[in-house]
């Protein structure tokens, strides 16, 4: 497997928009793959999966500007943007649609119940009512699940076990995407940990920066940052002023310790891409999406950073160190 700096790398230096004379060239008769996703396409992150997706379809035989187009779509954490870009896709009537996770798969849902869509980061799809079971998703949806909400759970035992001095937990989250049960889940269990709880929607940058530095006026306290479109794209944001105000950080993604934040636990990323490019291969051969059951996530990875834990004043246990799948320093 290549590995992420290289598939930056590769995207780099590929223009993701090709140019109008290439265009051109296209056969009318050359399948387009619709990509929707809600980072920038100057994030990294967003980068790397993109380059994993394509890469992957052309080790099964699909090589772009030859035999598949790509078309991508990316909303930089805009709602009304996520939505235009969903109805412009599906006007190119593409034979197959990626749907980067819930905020971008309830876009296109509204858009389209026929063009085929597969998913490659979606948190309770069942649950969530884009398919009707994971053995038999129905319609023309499938894709590789994220984990189930009781994940949350754990992302609160991990803060807690990491800054043992904890009293306050926050919960920063967007409410654009599947975050109730997330909260639901650490609501029911908050009283067994001894802290107290807050919670914190953002839809901009100053919900941002006043949430966290409000709450940061009280001592121990620590935060929990759900996953969601707006929580990703202003990521460097939200640990810059964790660190500032010395609050623990956790998170869904390895990318967040990656650009400074203290602790992720939750699924490898580039292995649900690998799993929808398999996905799209399958359906550009002609079987549907509804016979393609809904796959659950394999791998899940505990990161640590060592350096932002030593900015906090922690010491990380070494029994935590010792379970931690990657410690960066």
């Amino acid at each position: 497997m290549i590995g992420r700096r290289e598939f930056i790398t590769l995207v780099g230096g590929t223009a993701v928009v090709w140019p109008l004379a290439a265009r051109a060239q296209q056969s009318v008769a050359t399948p387009r793959i619709g990509v929707l996703t809600t980072l920038s396409d100057k994030d990294s992150e967003g980068q790397l999966r993109v380059a994993v997706f394509r890469q992957e379809l052309q080790k099964l035989g699909w090589i772009e500007g030859s035999n598949i187009w790509f078309e991508y779509r990316w909303a930089a954490g805009d709602a009304q943007r996520l939505r235009a870009y969903a109805e412009e896709l599906v006007g190119m009537a593409p034979a197959v649609m990626l749907a980067a996770n819930n905020t971008a798969l309830r876009a296109l849902q509204e858009v389209t119940r026929t063009v085929p869509i597969v998913f490659a980061q979606v948190a309770d799809p069942v649950g969530s009512g884009h398919v009707a079971s994971l053995a038999r998703p129905g319609g023309n949806i499938t894709g590789f699940a994220l984990y189930e909400p009781a994940i949350a759970v754990k992302w609160l035992e991990l803060l807690k076990e990491i800054a043992p001095s904890i009293a306050r937990v926050a919960i920063i989250y967007d409410p654009t995407d599947f975050n109730s049960k997330h909260m639901q889940e650490i609501e029911a269990v908050i009283a067994s940990f001894g802290v107290q709880l807050s919670s914190f929607i953002i839809r901009n940058v100053s919900d941002i920066e006043r949430a966290i530095d409000g709450f940061s006026i009280q001592p121990h306290g620590g935060l929990i940052i759900l996953p969601g479109p707006f929580t990703v794209v202003h990521r460097d944001l939200i640990i810059s002023l964790a660190i500032r105000h010395a609050l623990p950080n956790v998170h869904a993604y390895r990318y967040y310790p990656a650009a400074g934040g203290l602790a992720s636990y939750g699924v490898d990323n580039v292995e649900s891409y690998l799993g929808a490019a398999s996905y799209v291969d399958r359906i550009l051969k002609g079987e549907k999406p509804a016979d393609l059951p809904v796959q659950l996530p394999k791998t899940f990875r505990l990161v640590i950073n060592l350096k932002s834990a030593k900015a906090l004043g922690l010491e990380v246990p070494p029994t935590l160190l010792a379970r931690a799948d990657e410690v960066i320093e």
